[in-house]
């Protein structure tokens, strides 16, 4: 659910980096990164109905773990002890949710 949803901001990522309008180049990454969101959603949907929202949601957190990854590897973009630190402190804060 979380790798589906940083997916669909990363193509909804690369629409933006198009000419906003109807042509295939933008309608091709927008249409995916609606779909990837919308599959998430309900893989959200249906988490939540086999566990407390007081745990699902604040998981819902490593989507930023995925979109650090994916930010890095597919657009390049720079990795700063900061983000790092961050992903630390998410990666930390999930394992004592689930304790």
């Amino acid at each position: 659910m979380t790798f589906l949803g940083a997916l669909g901001g990363y193509y909804l990522k690369k629409a933006a980096s198009q000419r906003i309008g109807f042509h295939v180049p933008f309608l091709a990454f927008f249409a995916a990164g609606a779909l990837l969101y919308g599959i998430s959603a309900i893989l959200n949907i249906i988490v939540l109905q086999q566990l407390p929202y007081t745990v699902v949601f604040p998981l819902t957190s490593i989507t930023y773990i995925w979109t650090f990854l994916l930010s890095a590897i597919l657009l390049k973009e720079t990795i700063t002890r900061k983000k790092i630190a961050g992903v630390l402190f998410i990666i930390i804060g999930s394992v004592f949710l689930v304790l």
